[in-house]
């Protein structure tokens, strides 16, 4: 069964989002900033975008300072791949490259990936405590990130497929992306007529997920393209917009 939920805001600034009942069921952080009402570009978080450095890294600060709990925080330069790594130990920022996806055992590290359309996938095993954050666009569906995410669940802690919680978060929806021929055959979405077509990424990945073995999945009834008040949308922006960072780790302490 699938689960239809929304991120819910949590009072304050910055502007940030949770998923429903993971924090209270596994004392787990989960979730995904917001634009916020911020002057400009809002609580724009691109760190490889065309807004001011000394800007975002302010922002950056705001948000670190927000998220109690965390030695580490995991973020990479993501490159539309399937890469997954594991992350054992980490302190202050730790950035790497040509990475889209993150996994970690260990309490008190924050797993990061930057979006605007692109779907973030939670993925948690609360029985052995591990977590996985992957940035999931047309690419990474296509080339089943979803898949290396939990093979590595599986080989690196010994994670049963039944007892991953998979939550497919704020992104596009199809209705919003409109695609071509190359998107529909690679994730393997029948596509009828003459283009463009429109693709939902997280229906897709919610049957990647079911093929997989996972049973407990939800998925975000939010759109960045028809939410853009709240989020940003680098196709409802003509590629203009800013970047959210999602977030998942068990805090120290917990």
């Amino acid at each position: 069964m699938v689960s239809q939920i929304s991120e819910r805001r949590i009072a304050g600034e910055p502007p940030l989002y949770e998923i429903p009942g993971w924090r209270e069921l596994y004392g787990v952080t989960a979730g995904i900033t917001g634009r916020g009402d911020g002057p400009g570009r809002g609580f724009d978080l691109g760190l490889w975008s065309e807004a001011p450095v000394g800007e975002v890294m302010g922002r950056w600060r705001q948000l670190k300072g927000a998220v109690a709990g965390f030695d580490g925080w995991v973020l990479g330069h993501q490159v539309h791949q399937t890469r997954v790594e594991t992350h054992d130990s980490a302190r202050g920022w730790v950035t790497v490259e040509g990475v889209d996806g993150h996994l970690t055992g260990t309490d008190g590290i924050l797993l990061l990936v930057t979006v605007a359309d692109c779907i973030p996938v939670y993925l948690i095993d609360p029985v052995k405590r591990v977590a996985a954050l992957l940035h999931s666009g047309w690419r990474g569906t296509a080339g089943s990130i979803l898949s290396a995410g939990v093979a590595a669940m599986v080989e690196g802690f010994g994670t049963s497929a039944a007892d991953i919680i998979m939550h497919c978060g704020i992104g596009i929806c199809g209705s919003c992306y409109e695609v071509g021929s190359e998107v529909m055959d690679g994730c393997g979405i029948e596509r009828t007529g003459v283009g463009p077509w429109h693709a939902d990424l997280r229906q897709v990945l919610i049957g990647q997920g079911q093929s997989l073995g996972i049973t407990n999945i939800s998925t975000s009834q939010l759109c960045t393209c028809h939410d853009r008040a709240s989020f940003y949308s680098y196709r409802g922006s003509g590629g203009r917009d800013g970047r959210m960072v999602a977030f998942l780790g068990w805090p120290l302490g917990d």
